[in-house]
């Protein structure tokens, strides 16, 4: 498994991609991060010819502005009763599931995609979902990020009062 570098001449798989690419190592330097990183040596473990990634509904990604974003997704051929939108542990689910399968009508051609699909997209902690419209077989969601006042950059000053963070275990008590 992984993405494979492959020699063009004899078309043999040299070398693995996620053989010798680990975050690990990084992980003593930051905090908070234990996530993504774990995303990303799933992502490069991944094989891309044989991966199961999802291209249907078609969707566009807009950003509004430093904070606001909208997701579009194509789904003509479904109505809002057969759409499901979710957000749980920092995924934003988008569910459709055609209940109406009409088998009178004969169709000579049949292009537009009206299979059921769940699309997921990772979302940042402080996104939050604003609302949806589904209008001309274009679904859109609104989402805003929202920074709060203890994740916003700010000055420490030097001098304050650490007697509760002392590390007990270090400092030797002197027999008395």
């Amino acid at each position: 498994m992984g993405w494979h570098f492959t020699n063009l001449l004899n078309k043999e798989k040299t070398m693995t991609f996620n053989n010798f690419v680990h975050f690990r190592p990084l992980h003593h330097n930051t905090l908070g991060f234990e996530r993504f990183f774990s995303d990303v040596e799933r992502l490069l473990k991944e094989d891309p010819h044989q991966s199961k990634a999802v291209n249907f509904p078609p969707h566009n990604i807009i950003k509004l502005d430093d904070n606001r974003y909208v997701v579009e997704l194509a789904i003509a051929g479904f109505t809002k009763d057969e759409i499901d939108i979710s957000v749980e542990e920092g995924n934003l689910t988008v569910k459709g599931e055609k209940k109406d399968k009409d088998t009178n009508i004969n169709y000579v051609h049949r292009g537009i995609g009206t299979r059921s699909f769940t699309k997921t997209f990772t979302v940042a902690d402080t996104i939050e979902v604003r609302g949806a419209e589904f209008k001309d077989g274009i679904l859109r969601i609104g989402l805003e990020n929202i920074i709060p006042d203890h994740k916003k950059p700010r000055k420490v000053e030097i001098g304050g009062n650490l007697e509760s963070f002392k590390p007990q275990l270090l400092q030797e008590e002197k027999a008395a």
